[in-house]
This record gives structure tokens, sequence and C-alpha cells, in this order.
């Protein structure tokens, strides 16, 4: 996927039964792998007037919001059925590992039926995204 602010829309959702800090940990880790899959969606670093370095961020508004396990469960399988929509979901069991070999390997051994999503982030066009979306409210 190519991003463009004038078309597309990003969201991450958030489990609203997690604690704060492990909503912050979804939350970071759903932003990196969106900013490394995402072509277009992070800006190019800019310079202050003295020449420090910022690097780039997002160009678009990042809302994060709240549902339900179930309802993060619901929109996992709508987005699937939507070829436009970049996928980026985030599972109690990636939380739950120590390192990137153990997930590894949980991973190849679960179905994803049995797979219990804490976080989702979505990319696309922002009718359909705000359709999936739009009932859902600012996590706080």
């Amino acid at each position: 996927m190519n991003f463009d602010a004038a078309v597309h829309k990003c969201v991450i959702v958030v489990d609203s039964s997690l604690g704060l800090g492990h909503a912050v940990n979804a939350v970071s880790v759903i932003g990196v792998s969106l900013g490394r899959s995402v072509e277009g969606l992070v800006g190019p670093a800019m310079q202050s007037s003295d020449n420090v370095n910022y690097p780039g961020v997002i160009y678009a508004p990042l809302p994060i919001l709240r549902a339900t396990s179930d309802y993060l469960q619901v929109l996992h399988k709508k987005a699937l059925l939507d070829n436009d929509i970049h996928i980026m979901p985030f599972s109690a069991l990636a939380q739950s590992c120590k390192t990137y070999q153990e997930y590894e390997a949980r991973i190849s051994e679960a179905n994803s039926s049995s797979i219990e999503l804490v976080a989702i982030g979505l990319v696309g066009p922002q009718k359909s995204i705000s359709k999936l979306t739009g009932n859902l409210s600012l996590f706080k």
C-alpha cells in the first residue's frame, strides 16, 4: 500500500480492557510496524533553523480508539474482506512473549481462530475505515 493522506485514513484500535502499560505497548508496536510496512505513511526528516534533525512523522492524524475484545475479532474479520485495507493485528500471544524467537515458535503453532487480538492497526480508504471504526470512542 502507498499511503496518501488525502485518500487514506489510519487508526489503531485497542482492547478497552487492557491496562495502560499493555495498551501503550500494543500501540507502539503497531505504530512501528505500520511505519515500516505502509509506504509513504511517514514523512521525510526535517531540520530546524539551527540544523537540528527531526525525524519524519506520520502524514495524517492517528486516532487511538477502543473496543471490546469481541469487536476487535469482528473488526479483523471485516477488514480481511477488503483488499484495500492494510491490517496490522497485534495479539495477546505476541504481547506475552519475551523474545521474537519465542513469538515465532508460538505463532507458527497457533490456529488463527484461537489467537486473541489486543489491538489492530488499520490503514485504508477513509470511507472504509470510518465505516468500520466510526462508532468507536477514543482510548483515554
